[in-house]
This record gives C-alpha cells, sequence and structure tokens, in this order.
C-alpha cells in the first residue's frame, strides 16, 4: 500500500519558520508543513464568553480565557518576589504564579509581571495545572492580551467578533504561537500547492468546501459558521480517505489467489469433532460453516472472528485448522505474546489429544503435529522446530512475530489465524501471508468487543463472524467496585484472596506497573487524561511492592505468592505460570500481561487495582480471565475514582454488565478523545482528528459509497494522486485496530 514517496511539499518545518519554532513543534507531535496545517484546534474560545475554570484537572495542560480579577506581590525570605495574579471566569478563580530572583532585576521582573497582568486585561493564559495550598494555579504561565498582542493586519474589533482557536499545545509551545506559525504557512501557500484527496465530483456532490477555503475557515475564522463549515468537510475528507483505503484493500484482495482447502467427511476435523466433551453451541456452528464454506473457495478467506471471552473462538479457529490439515495444508496460529503461543500450542495439543501426536507409537491415523516457534527457543529446538515446518509434518505451527522470519519456511501454508487482532497490524499479517506462493486464508480473531460502527470503520475489508454465546459450563462473575478511601472494604478484598488460596482457588491481582521505580507515564494504561482529583491521587500500585506486602500479611502465611510481569524472561514467565496454575502459588501478582489468553480454570478470583486508571475494554479483557471452570468468580474493581466521574462511569457499567458489547459502545461513549483506530485509546490526542464513530455513522457511510465508486474507476488510484498520497499515509497507521485496548 506504501507504494507513494513522501509529499515534497510536506517539508521540514525548520525551512519556513525556523529551527526555533520547529523544534518547539515537534514537542507537540508536528514536524512537516503538513502536518502542522492539519494540526486542527482542539476548540474554539469566544472573547465574551469565559473558559469555566472549576472543570480544570490537576496535571493537564491548558488554555483557558479569563480576566485578570486582581494582583499583588510579596518578598520573600531569600529577597525575592512572589507575584499572584488572580484571574476569573466570573465566579471561579483561578491563581498565576510567578517567582523572581532577589536583587534589582527580580524586583524589576517583578513590576514588569504586575504590570503586565493588571486587573481588569482580558486574554489567554496557558500552562500546567498544579495545586498549592488548597488552591489551583498556573505556574509562569504564559500569555496572550486581547487589544495588545495583536499580529499585523488585525484589528482589536475583528479580535473581539472572531472564534479563538485553541490549539492542542504543549509546555514548549502555546496555542497561540501556534496559530502564528500556521497563518504563517497560510499567507505564503497558494492552494494548488495543498494536497487536496478529495475529488471535485465528491466535493460538489456533497457540498463540500475546496482544501484552501477549509483551511482558511477552520484556523481563521470569522464566525462560527465557517468552523461547522470546515469540520464537515475535514471530517468527510478523514472518512473519505479511510474508506477508500479499506476498499482498496478490498478489490487488491479480488485478485489473490488461495488453495481451496476441501472439507473430508472421514479425516482429522471428523476425529476431533468426534472427541469433544461438549456440545457446539448454535453460534459455534453457524461461524463453523461460514469459514468452511470460504477455505474451498480460491479467493482467500479474509474473516474477522469476534467473541466474548470464553466463547469458543479457538474451538471453531482450531476446526478451520484441521480442515486445512485434512486438505493437505498446514495451519499457523499468531499470537502477540510468547506466554500466550506456549499456552495455545498447549491449549491446542490438549483439544486434540491423541490426534496431535503425529508420528509417535500408537497415534491415530488422522493425528498432526502441533509445534510451537518462539524467539526464545534453544537452537536445537529451534532446529528441530523448523525442520518439521518445512517439511510439512507440522499441520500446526504456533508463534510469535517469529514466524514472520525469513528463516521460516512452510512446506504449504493455507490458513494464517492471528489471534488478538489488536496487537498485530495489516502489515504484520500480510507479512505471514506472504510466506507462501499462494495467498493463505486469514482468520483473524479477537476477544475486544466490536461496536458495529467501530466494525464498519475499521475492518472494511474483513468479512465479520460474531459468537455472542457463551458455551455451557461457563460460571457467572460477580464485578463491584472497592473504594480505596474504604479502609475495611480493602481489607476484606484481601481477605477474600486469603480464602480463595485456602479453598483451593486462585487469584490474581492486577497491577498497572512492575515497581515503583517505573515511571508512571510509561506504565499508567489507559488514563483517559482524567485527573480530576481535589488533590494528587496517590502513585499507581507496583507488582513487586504489591507481592511483598502481601507475602507479608498474617493472613496469607504460608501462602505462596507469584509474579508475572513484561520484562521478565520467557522462562521465568513459563515457570511463574506454571506455579499459579497448579496451585504451588495460588496467588498471582502481575501486569496486564495476564490480559489476553492465559486460562487457568481454577482461578475464580481477580483483584484489580487502580481500577480507574484502565478502560472498559481492557478491564473487560482481565474480568475474562476467571470464571473459566465451574465455580463461579468475583472481580474487585479498587478505585481511586470520584463519584461522578468519567471513570467512575466507566467501573459502574462495569460491575453493571458482562456483555461486551453493550460495554463497548459505553466505552466509545465516554471517551474523551480516544484513539480508536492506533496505540493511543484514550487522552488528548487522536488519529481521528474530527471524525467520530458513534456520531458519524451517516457519514462514514456516505464516504463508504464514495469510496466504492472511486475504486471501481481503478483500485491503483492513478486518476486521483493527492487521494493515494493521503491513503499511502493513511494505512500503516489507521489500520492497526485497538492495540491497547
Amino acid at each position: 500500500m506504501n507504494d507513494v514517496g513522501p509529499d515534497p511539499r510536506s517539508v521540514e518545518l525548520e525551512r519556513r519558520l525556523g529551527r526555533a519554532t520547529a523544534k518547539a513543534l515537534a514537542t507537540v507531535g508536528v514536524r512537516t508543513v503538513a502536518e502542522l496545517l492539519r494540526h486542527f484546534p482542539r476548540r474554539y474560545a469566544e472573547p465574551g464568553r469565559f473558559t469555566l475554570l472549576d472543570g480544570l484537572r490537576l496535571g493537564e495542560h491548558v488554555t483557558v480565557l479569563a480576566r485578570v480579577d486582581r494582583t499583588s506581590v510579596r518578598s520573600t525570605r531569600s529577597g525575592g518576589h512572589i507575584v499572584n495574579a488572580v484571574i476569573t471566569d466570573g465566579r471561579h478563580e483561578l491563581v498565576l504564579t510567578f517567582f523572581t530572583p532577589g536583587g534589582g532585576r527580580g524586583k524589576g521582573l517583578a513590576r514588569f509581571f504586575e504590570q503586565r497582568f493588571a486587573p481588569g486585561k482580558v486574554g489567554l493564559f496557558t500552562g500546567t495545572v498544579n495545586r498549592y495550598r488548597g488552591e489551583m494555579q498556573l505556574t509562569h504561565p504564559d500569555a496572550k492580551f486581547f487589544g495588545e498582542d495583536l499580529d499585523d493586519g488585525v484589528s482589536v474589533l475583528d479580535e473581539a467578533a472572531r472564534p479563538i482557536p485553541i490549539y492542542p499545545a504543549g509546555a514548549k509551545i502555546s496555542s497561540w504561537k501556534i496559530q502564528t506559525a500556521i497563518e504563517t504557512i497560510l499567507g505564503s501557500t497558494r492552494d494548488e500547492e495543498l494536497v487536496e484527496p478529495l475529488p471535485e465530483d465528491v466535493r460538489e456532490r456533497h457540498g463540500l468546501l475546496g482544501i484552501g477555503e477549509a483551511l482558511r475557515a477552520v484556523h481563521q475564522p470569522m464566525t462560527f459558521d465557517e468552523v461547522e463549515a470546515a469540520q464537515r468537510r475535514f471530517r468527510f475528507e478523514e472518512a473519505f480517505v479511510l474508506q477508500t483505503a479499506l476498499v482498496r484493500r478490498r478489490a487488491i484482495a479480488q485478485d489473490w489467489v488461495a488453495t481451496p482447502r476441501e472439507p473430508h467427511e472421514t479425516g482429522l476435523r471428523a476425529a476431533f469433532d468426534a472427541r469433544l466433551p461438549f456440545e457446539l453451541t448454535a453460534g459455534q456452528r453457524v461461524v463453523g460453516q461460514e469459514i468452511a464454506a470460504d477455505l474451498v473457495r480460491t479467493r482467500p478467506m479474509q474473516r474477522l472472528l469476534q467473541g466474548e471471552v470464553g466463547s469458543g473462538k479457538t474451538v471453531v479457529a482450531l476446526r478451520a485448522m484441521t480442515q486445512v490439515v485434512d486438505a493437505g495444508g498446514q495451519a499457523a496460529l499468531l499470537a502477540p505474546t510468547e506466554v500466550l503461543a506456549a499456552q495455545h500450542a498447549r491449549s491446542l495439543e490438549a483439544l486434540l489429544g491423541p490426534l496431535a501426536h503425529a508420528g509417535e507409537l500408537d497415534a491415530p491415523e488422522h493425528a498432526t503435529r502441533v509445534v510451537l516457534l518462539t524467539g526464545s527457543q534453544g537452537s536445537a529446538a529451534r532446529r528441530e522446530a523448523l525442520a518439521q515446518v518445512a517439511d510439512g509434518t507440522a499441520g500446526i505451527v504456533v508463534g510469535t512475530h517469529a514466524l514472520l522470519s525469513e528463516s521460516v519456511e512452510f512446506a504449504d501454508l493455507g490458513l494464517v489465524v492471528v489471534d488478538e487482532q489488536h496487537r498485530f497490524g495489516v502489515e504484520q499479517r500480510d507479512a505471514l501471508r506472504e510466506r507462501s506462493e499462494r495467498v493463505p486464508h486469514l482468520l483473524v480473531m479477537t476477544a475486544t468487543p466490536i461496536p458495529r460502527t467501530v466494525a464498519m470503520t475499521v475492518f472494511g475489508d474483513l468479512a465479520i463472524s460474531t459468537l455472542s454465546e457463551l458455551p455451557a459450563g461457563r460460571s457467572e462473575v460477580d464485578t463491584h467496585v472497592v473504594p480505596a478511601s474504604k479502609e475495611a472494604w480493602v481489607e476484606r478484598t484481601w481477605e477474600r484472596v486469603a480464602q480463595a488460596a485456602r479453598d483451593g482457588g486462585r487469584a490474581y491481582v492486577v497491577c498497572a506497573r512492575i515497581s515503583g521505580d517505573t515511571p508512571e507515564d510509561d506504565a499508567a494504561p489507559d488514563d483517559d487524561g482524567e485527573l480530576a482529583f481535589a488533590s494528587p491521587r496517590p502513585p499507581l500500585r507496583a507488582v513487586e511492592d504489591v507481592a511483598a506486602e502481601l507475602r507479608a500479611m498474617p493472613r496469607l502465611a504460608g501462602v505462596e505468592v507469584e509474579t508475572l510481569h513484561g520484562k521478565m524472561s520467557a522462562a521465568d514467565k513459563a515457570r511463574a505460570m506454571a506455579r499459579f496454575a497448579s496451585g504451588e502459588a495460588p496467588v498471582l501478582v502481575a501486569t496486564t500481561v495476564v490480559e489476553v489468553g492465559v486460562d487457568v480454570p481454577e482461578a475464580t478470583l481477580m483483584v484489580v487495582l487502580d481500577a480507574d486508571r484502565f478502560g472498559i475494554s481492557q478491564l473487560h479483557q482481565l474480568r475474562g480471565r476467571i470464571g473459566r471452570g465451574t465455580l463461579p468468580g468475583t472481580c474487585l474493581l479498587v478505585s481511586h475514582a470520584p463519584p461522578d466521574t468519567p471513570a467512575a462511569a466507566r467501573l459502574e457499567a462495569l460491575a453493571r454488565t458482562r456483555d461486551g458489547f453493550e460495554l463497548a459502545e459505553v466505552d466509545l461513549e465516554l471517551r474523551r478523545e480516544g484513539d480508536v483506530l492506533g496505540a493511543a485509546q484514550s487522552g488528548a490526542r487522536s488519529s481521528l482528528r474530527l471524525l467520530r464513530v458513534t456520531r458519524d455513522v451517516e457519514i462514514l457511510t456516505k464516504a463508504r459509497e464514495e469510496a466504492e465508486r472511486v475504486v471501481a474507476a481503478g483500485a491503483a488510484l492513478a486518476e486521483f494522486p493527492d487521494l493515494r498520497r493521503a491513503v499511502a499515509e493513511l494505512s500503516p497507521e489507521h489500520e492497526q485496530y485497538l492495540e491497547r485496548t
């Protein structure tokens, strides 16, 4: 897909704006002219309408519109000065604090700040919100005052009437400096120099602005009607480019050729079905028939299989794999981690039983062999595995990204199964498919329930099958929110952990980071940027610290506590999981490495610490690790979230229902600026700049129709070079869905 070079017009900003400005813009993710022009305002302020100051969040970098109410100066013991300017929205206040050194220079600075922030002035103020002695404040904020800091050609009257763009900014560059940089670029760029992804006839049919007019309207609006028209155009453009990428992928896939894999009435699949100790659900049978029909076609299957944790996706996938093996081919199962790959290999061997031991004494007639291939294997084991893959002895190959290696040669790769789609991008899937002369069939599995709108948007190149019912025998899981502030409740939580261990069960304790030395920014899972706390909230609990605390608890005396996290070696991870599964260490303190695929039927209890820092999807995944046996499960969510916050709402929704598809819709509605298409699932930045899948279903539908019309004229998009470039630039980022949810 990335067959187009970089846009020569997306030059480094340094050439147009200078090194200092370019360096500052890079801190907010803007490195080219093209990126700067698409760095859209987060919101717009009205000069006569102040920002409500009571909604500011600790730790958040903000830009607010307010009036200076009063200013004071006081001396410090060291001879310096502290200048406090209090700004107001008419009801609430925010303190601006400036520190100056001692001596004449410091005195002069104090006088400067006092005059610059004189009472009555109205302007924009930007900085990071902090708290001092109970008061919210900005320390050494930057400011721009109306009627005073005007650019050339802008009158006071104009400034007082126009919407004020407020850009995603940072400590190194303010919103209005970003605005100035954009205006500089727009002022020296002709419309014909701009990339226009929307064909003229598409714009005309939908009444959309051209690219130049739209950029000026979104960055330099005279009215809010102009803002609305510009945003409508860019929402449609986002949808159109994305849908074109997906429609184009599907069109290109039409030319791929696969080897048909006919089912056998007698063979491995029939033998496997005969040994299943349970009846397939109605959903498993229907989806199985869909996949079986796909596998007999010469056009490679491109199917997404989504289902709740425990809905039986593995059995459905294994039946597909056995059909391929019966037809003389091989199947590869790609897992996101070595822990999960090893567990998949064990699970497949257990499900197949003797059917997984081809070549061994007394092996059944139609048996095959399951081979595990990972990067951490010893050289001898790896050589043996590679040989079995190459000569076809291994009918089913399980591995991580190591399967993508050039050293892995398949005898006849007929089916690729990718587990947990949100951890593998399109390019990785394609790399494995390209390991065979003919394109293998592709089955993508995900336990992350995907709302219809997202599925339509992101997986337009895949047919979608859904398993919505749970197999018989799955136990119920009760979920409760435990306020961290209620010590008695927390103590009861640890008593439940001890009770589970005494009763022969297993208990997970999930933490957001590994150790106290792990930076919170790197460890916080899915925070939504929610820092709406009355005081700075406690640091995230860490695996190593919590494990030590549990080992020291008298109520857990004699109970082995194991740990599991991403920095452990593969061997140590396997040892930890084995001790937990066997009951030798019935308590496992872990990071979210247990989020996917870990299957311990005896696990009946899960405690998630700092649960308010996780997203719904991730918590739902975690909860799916318990109740997998015959005993009911309990999930306890320990939370610091204040009532009536989005984080609290997430946890309440999770406690209310186990329906993952309902939760997925709730998640999308609650998310502030979540990135539903890329790595960052929440927070201030999104790969979708203006488009929102929950709101813009109609736009997505119309954009899809236009994309199909354009691609039908030629999948190479030769007639539309700007659209072709936009699709090429979009694909690597946007086609990687739910990478962290």
